[in-house]
């Protein structure tokens, strides 16, 4: 895909990785749909892309609302005429050990905690996905979705609802793949490691260098390492039902 003139759409692009994606997309000459819950997070990645000189409109959604997204992807494809992109990057944490025992006290994960990663982080990329190639497939024009997947998805303490909804995303990214080369659409994952953002910049020094020490490149990756195995996605045509790991060589 020539990225150029095309529009992709992010979800939780108003910070962090998404907001770098959308950023770096801009100067490759995109179209942005931004997708985002909060407005003002928003608003500084669309002052962002248009301080390039690039085009961004904004859309206030729920992924794990079915009406909100299937309103956000029609608003989209008649705001832009079509959709080409789509990174499902949305998502949260709430982690907690699945079952624990101190003092002979039991304590598990909740089901609230449970379900709400899994109907951001599982849900509302199935939702999004659907919607985005839904469009495609109508406009009968050639797209590409991105899923954001993370190395949790082989399996990490503390995080039995994030790890199965991130490796749920990279076999729906396989999936996808498959059913809808037909259509001319491709379907990838990236499943980064520990990268430095908003969230891990509040974190002890002593915390992050053991982090780092634990990651064969010696550091923590970077938002634009990220966006930069997005561009290569969109752009090279023969990669299709692959999971990209992004992660300085660190196995959990």
């Amino acid at each position: 895909m020539n990225i150029h003139g095309h529009t992709i759409a992010i979800t939780g692009a108003g910070q962090g990785l998404g907001r770098t994606m959308a950023v770096e997309l801009a100067k490759k000459g995109a179209r942005l749909a931004i997708i985002d819950l909060n407005p003002e997070p928003m608003q500084e990645t669309q002052r962002l892309i248009s301080a390039l000189g690039g085009e961004a409109r904004l859309y206030e959604c729920n992924v794990a609302d079915e009406e909100s997204v299937v309103a956000t992807f029609n608003a989209i494809n008649e705001d832009f005429g079509g959709i080409h992109g789509l990174i499902n990057n949305a998502g949260i944490l709430r982690d907690g050990l699945f079952v624990k025992s101190k003092n002979d006290e039991i304590t598990t994960m909740s089901l609230a905690n449970w379900q709400m990663v899994i109907d951001v982080n599982l849900t509302g990329v199935f939702l999004c996905g659907r919607e985005a190639a839904s469009h495609m497939v109508r406009n009968k024009e050639p797209g590409c979705l991105i899923n954001i997947s993370s190395i949790s998805r082989a399996g990490n303490v503390g995080q039995t609802n994030y790890s199965a909804a991130k490796a749920g995303v990279a076999a729906m990214a396989v999936t996808w793949a498959k059913e809808l080369a037909r259509y001319n659409i491709r379907a990838n994952a990236i499943a980064p490691g520990f990268i430095s953002t908003e969230m891990t910049s509040g974190m002890r020094p002593e915390t992050l260098e053991m982090i780092c020490s634990g990651i064969p490149a010696s550091r923590m990756g970077t938002p634009e390492e990220i966006a930069h195995a997005v561009v290569f996605l969109l752009e090279n045509e023969y990669v299709s039902g692959r999971v990209i790991e992004v992660d300085g060589a660190l196995r959990i």
